[in-house]
């Protein structure tokens, strides 16, 4: 299987359209068929062809009908300065605009239908990436830490957060409704402190530029990353004004630059940024949906790059050690997954996990996912670069990770930072955030 997915990138090397556009699909269909059976997902490429065929046959229909009018409208033109009849010459002009007017509206309509069948086929997975389902081809690349040993029973994240007062979930549900978080007191302390730790770590010592986007971003955002069309049931929308709250900050980062050349020098552009996060997390209703681990509205981090293509996989393991710093200062055990091909999201050619253990609950949590984009997204979003030796526009490729989400990091900080009292010890990286405060205590 593995020498037959190295043909297939030796294939396209240099070649990779990524959105897919119409091009690549139609000159390396057995690439594009490969790549979804390799997925795990069902989509007819024969009938996008065939439409493909059929709209090329129309236009080249339209191109001949409209040659022919032209023919014989200049033909009328030499007859009008002979004083020669015209009559049959325009009754064919009439009637090949017609025939056009007919055609015309059908091409649009095949058009608008292999449009919306692009947009719905996913990234191809790079080489690297293991084929099959999650469970058999996922693989852990590296661990990190020991979990903690305590001489007591340690309680899970739900238990400290009641005896230390700093989560109040029943109020969040009355709020708004289940799966919503009420941080309280030093819970929201904690929260504050964590994502302005994060914030700072990736600016002043990762070199990402802070930028605070909006929490809502419109269709074509939405679109640009992959979110649209497919997930879109996931998504909260607001009814009347066609806007979206963002999944994650990767969205409008990533737009910030849609539809625009960046200058070359400037890359790469390393951007990070807080935002909340908002996920319907249709499908998962009764999964893991106590406390913090499956929630509605989460905090995070995320950084966003924007790279030439020949560094971006380098570039990948760098963000991904930008990720890791975060949680390694926050003295939390962790392994890296790298994710099979069943397992990527819908835009990503690569993409490891972070998981954190919590000690009280018996849980790996996913708390950060760092992915290579290449130039999926930057030909959804069009986001060029001019190259400075051929002076040709070029996509660039795109990298986004959580650096980290909050929920299920706080999970793991206070099921494995807790003590026998009922205490929760304050990393020491996190403590001037707290202002010096190294551990909290029950009221």
């Amino acid at each position: 299987m593995q020498d037959a997915t190295d043909r297939c990138h030796q294939r396209i090397e240099g070649v990779r359209w990524l959105m897919l556009d119409i091009k690549f699909i139609r000159e390396y269909p057995d690439i594009v068929k490969k790549s979804l059976k390799d997925r795990n997902t069902k989509l007819d490429i024969d009938e996008l062809l065939s439409l493909d065929t059929k709209r090329r046959e129309l236009l080249t229909e339209v191109e001949a009908l409209k040659h022919k009018k032209n023919t014989l409208s200049q033909k009328i033109g030499q007859k009008l300065a002979k004083k020669e009849d015209v009559n049959r010459e325009k009754s064919e002009i009439k009637s090949i605009s017609q025939n056009i007017n007919e055609i015309e509206p059908k091409v649009e309509e095949i058009e608008q239908k292999i449009h919306h069948f692009v947009f719905t086929i996913p990234n191809i997975p790079h080489k690297s990436v293991h084929i099959g389902p999650e469970k058999e081809a996922n693989q852990v690349v590296k661990e990190w830490g020991k979990p903690p040993k305590f001489n007591f029973k340690p309680s899970t994240h739900i238990e400290i957060a009641d005896l230390l007062d700093i989560i109040d979930f029943k109020r969040a549900s009355k709020i708004t409704g289940s799966s919503f978080i009420l941080y309280k007191g030093l819970g929201a302390r904690l929260e504050r402190a964590l994502i302005n730790f994060m914030l700072d770590l990736h600016t002043k010592k990762h070199g990402y530029t802070e930028v605070f986007p909006p929490f809502l971003v419109n269709r074509d955002s939405m679109t640009g990353t992959g979110q649209l069309p497919n997930l879109e049931e996931d998504m909260y929308k607001l009814k009347d004004d066609d806007l979206f709250l963002i999944p994650t900050a990767e969205v409008p980062v990533t737009n910030m630059h849609r539809d625009e050349v960046i200058a070359f020098d400037k890359l790469p552009l390393c951007y990070a940024a807080y935002t909340a996060c908002f996920r319907r997390e249709a499908g998962s209703y009764g999964k893991d949906t106590k406390g913090l681990t499956r929630v509605h509205q989460f905090d995070k981090v995320e950084m966003v790059k924007f790279v030439k293509p020949e560094t971006s996989y380098n570039e990948l393991e760098s963000l991904l050690q930008n990720a890791e710093k975060v949680i390694q200062l926050l003295e939390l055990p962790y392994r890296i997954i790298q994710l099979s091909s069943h397992g990527i999201s819908f835009a990503a050619s690569k993409c490891y996990d972070i998981e954190l253990w919590a000690e009280g609950s018996k849980m790996q949590l996913e708390v950060s996912s760092c992915s290579n984009f290449e130039d999926f997204q930057a030909r959804r979003a069009n986001i060029r670069y001019r190259d400075k030796k051929t002076n040709k526009l070029s996509y660039v490729h795109t990298l986004n990770g959580s650096g980290v989400a909050t929920a299920r990091l706080l999970i793991a900080l206070l099921e494995n930072h807790q003590t026998k009292a009922g205490n929760v010890l304050i990393p020491k990286a996190l403590r001037p955030y707290m202002d010096g405060l190294k551990e909290i205590k029950p009221a």
